[in-house]
C-alpha cells in the first residue's frame, strides 16, 4: 500500500461581505449584526438604489446568499456590477466569481480575469488569489505560472490560506519558480496553521517523503490527522496507511479501516482498494471476499486500474452466486452515491 501525494489547487472562493457602516448605515448594520436581514435589506435597498457603493455591494452579497430575500444570482450579479463599476473591490472581486462559475450570467473566465484584476490591483487578497488560479489553471488568460505566483504571493503575503498552501505548491513543482522543498514547506506550514485541509495534507505528504524536512512519519500522521478529521478523503486514506503500517503510530488494523473506510466512502479510490486489501486478507474485519470484491471494483470505476486484476484474483476464489452479490453492491453503492456503503 503507497501514500499518494495531494498537491491541490484549491477552487474560487466567493469573498464574505464584512459589513461596517457609519452614520446613515448604523440602523443597517445593526440590523444586520441582530440578524434581522429583512430590516437590513431595506435599508441597504434604499440606499443603493441612490447610489452608494457600499450598500450596492452588500445588498448584492445578501441577495448571493438569500439572506432576508429568497437567493437571486441575478439580482446579485446587478448590484455587485453597480458597485464594482464605482471601484469597490469586494463587489469587483465577487463579481469575478459570478463571471467565473456562471452564476446568472454566462460563464466567462475573461471578464472573471478582469474583475479580479481590479479588486487584486487595489490590494484585495481573495481576488489576487483568485486571479492567481486564473493563471495557473490558463483559464480567461494564457497560462503563466510566473504571475499565478505573483498574485499568490501578495495574497499569501496577506495571510490568506489558499494563497498560501498553492504557493506551496507552486515550490514544490517548480512552477514559475525555482523548485524548492524548504520553501513549499513554509509556506504549507503556515497555511496548514490557519487550519487549510489542503495544506495540512500537503504538509503531511511533505514529512512522509522528507521533501524540505527530515522524514518523519510522527510528524506526518499528525497533519494527515488534522486533516483527516476535517473529512480530507486523501488523508483518511493516508492515515489509514500508516495505522496499518504502524509508521509514526503503533499499528492498529482497526483504526486503519476505519479511515480508510471514510476516504473509500468519498470516493477516493485509494480507500477503496486498502479497504478492499484488508477484506482480503481479515486485517481489522473479519475476512470477506465479497466485500473485498466490492471495494475493490469501485477503486477499479473509480479509476484505478491496477485494481482490476486483483479484483478478477479475488474472484477466482469466490462462487458465481457470491460474484453477483458483490457485484450488485457495487451497483447498489453507486446508485446510492456510496451513502451507507460498508
Amino acid at each position: 500500500m503507497r501514500i499518494r501525494n495531494l498537491f491541490c489547487t484549491l477552487l474560487l472562493t466567493v469573498v464574505s461581505s464584512t459589513v461596517v457602516f457609519a452614520n446613515e448605515f448604523d440602523d443597517g448594520e445593526a440590523a444586520y449584526t441582530r440578524q434581522d436581514y429583512k430590516t437590513a435589506l431595506r435599508i441597504y435597498k434604499k440606499e443603493a438604489q441612490q447610489g452608494n457603493a457600499e450598500a450596492q455591494k452588500n445588498l448584492g452579497f445578501m441577495y448571493d446568499k438569500g439572506l432576508g430575500t429568497p437567493q437571486d444570482y441575478a439580482e446579485a450579479a446587478k448590484w455587485y456590477r453597480l458597485a464594482a463599476q464605482q471601484g469597490n473591490a469586494k463587489a469587483q472581486a465577487n463579481l469575478g466569481v459570478m463571471y467565473a462559475e456562471g452564476q446568472s450570467i454566462p460563464q466567462d473566465y475573461e471578464e472573471a480575469v478582469k474583475w479580479y484584476r481590479l479588486a487584486a490591483q487595489q490590494g484585495h487578497a481573495v481576488a489576487q488569489y483568485n486571479l492567481g488560479v486564473m493563471y495557473d489553471e490558463g483559464k480567461g488568460a494564457s497560462q503563466d505560472y510566473e504571475e499565478a505566483v505573483k498574485w499568490y504571493r501578495l495574497a499569501a503575503q496577506q495571510g490568506d490560506a489558499d494563497a498560501q498552501n498553492n504557493l506551496g505548491v507552486m515550490f514544490r513543482k517548480g512552477h514559475g519558480v525555482l523548485q524548492d522543498y524548504a520553501e513549499g514547506v513554509k509556506w504549507f506550514r503556515l497555511a496548514a496553521q490557519q487550519g487549510n485541509v489542503n495544506a495540512q495534507t500537503n504538509l503531511g505528504v511533505i514529512y512522509y517523503n522528507g521533501q524540505g524536512v527530515s522524514q518523519d512519519y510522527a510528524e506526518a500522521a499528525k497533519w494527515y490527522r488534522l486533516a483527516a478529521q476535517q473529512g480530507n478523503a486523501k488523508a483518511q486514506a493516508n492515515l489509514g496507511v500508516m495505522y496499518g503500517e504502524g509508521q509514526g503510530i503503533p499499528q492498529n488494523y482497526e483504526e486503519a479501516v476505519k479511515w480508510y473506510r471514510l476516504a473509500a466512502q468519498q470516493g477516493d479510490d485509494a480507500g477503496q482498494s486498502n479497504l478492499g486489501v484488508m477484506y482480503v486478507k481479515g486485517h481489522g474485519v473479519p475476512q470477506d471476499n465479497v466485500k473485498a470484491h466490492l471495494w475493490l471494483n469501485l477503486a477499479a470505476i473509480s479509476g484505478n486500474a491496477d485494481m482490476i486484476e486483483f479484483r478478477d484474483l479475488v474472484a477466482r476464489k469466490m462462487t458465481s452466486q457470491q460474484i453477483a452479490k458483490a457485484q450488485k453492491m457495487a451497483r447498489d453503492c453507486l446508485a446510492n452515491k456510496l451513502k451507507g456503503c460498508n
